[in-house]
């Protein structure tokens, strides 16, 4: 695999859920004619999908890459939380065997694109349809994977050995929301990767905190974190 193949919508998602994507000229029209008029009109018909696969394969393949320095994901059970179109999900599926996913993801897509830490998970930029149909398209069997939508589904109940949530667990909204699920997912040695302006906070929940990258930005910069051992 050396790039992702996409259609129009399924590129413009990708867009709203990794806003660094957008070219310097797409920043400037965003800035100029504000997330509203880009949202929902821009994006819609003045985007270049193979370019965006493009971009968006080598960002996943970055940060597979950096995962893989701490975790091994062979045969692992693995939890995403708020993953997008979960081109990461694919890249771990190439590369690896034996393993199998489960999506928790929302089914909409808000108004203008705004990010920002809040308490109830409010903003979300996806289609759960067009996410099984870019799964498939890449070639991700669907037996390795289910997708929940956090609205109306149950989530699932198994315990996970992995669990990723890359840019949206405690980077876009409350820690908490999730907090009593994490740990019914949790066994001995699960392993969780986040990313959080306030990492100092999680050395209070679990026995090991260690943080392997860090994102420098004029707003939000953030640290990403590897967690284990839940303190119930």
């Amino acid at each position: 695999m050396e790039n992702f193949d996409l259609d129009r919508e399924i590129a413009r998602l990708i867009l709203f859920q990794r806003i660094e994507l957008l070219t310097p000229h797409q920043r400037k029209i965003r800035k100029l004619f504000g997330r509203y008029f880009f949202t929902n009109f821009f994006s819609k018909f003045f985007i270049n999908p193979q370019e965006i696969g493009k971009k968006y394969f080598l960002e996943m393949v970055n940060e597979y890459n950096l995962l893989a320095k701490y975790i091994n994901f062979e045969n692992k059970k693995i939890l995403s939380i708020g993953s997008g179109m979960c081109g990461l999900e694919l890249i771990i599926s190439s590369k690896s065997s034996g393993n199998s996913f489960s999506i928790i993801e929302k089914n909409y897509i808000s108004k203008k694109i705004k990010y920002g830490w809040d308490q109830n998970n409010i903003e979300a930029y996806n289609n759960i349809a067009k996410l099984n149909i870019f799964l498939s398209n890449n070639g991700m069997m669907k037996s390795r994977y289910n997708i929940y939508d956090f609205d109306s589904d149950n989530l699932p109940s198994d315990k996970f050995d992995c669990i990723i949530s890359l840019y949206s667990l405690d980077y876009h909204y409350d820690f908490k929301l999730y907090e009593d699920y994490l740990q019914r997912s949790f066994h001995q040695n699960s392993i969780l990767i986040f990313d959080t302006i306030r990492p100092d906070y999680f050395l209070k929940l679990f026995d090991d905190v260690k943080i392997i990258a860090s994102t420098q930005k004029k707003i939000h910069s953030s640290k990403r974190i590897l967690c284990r051992g839940y303190k119930y």
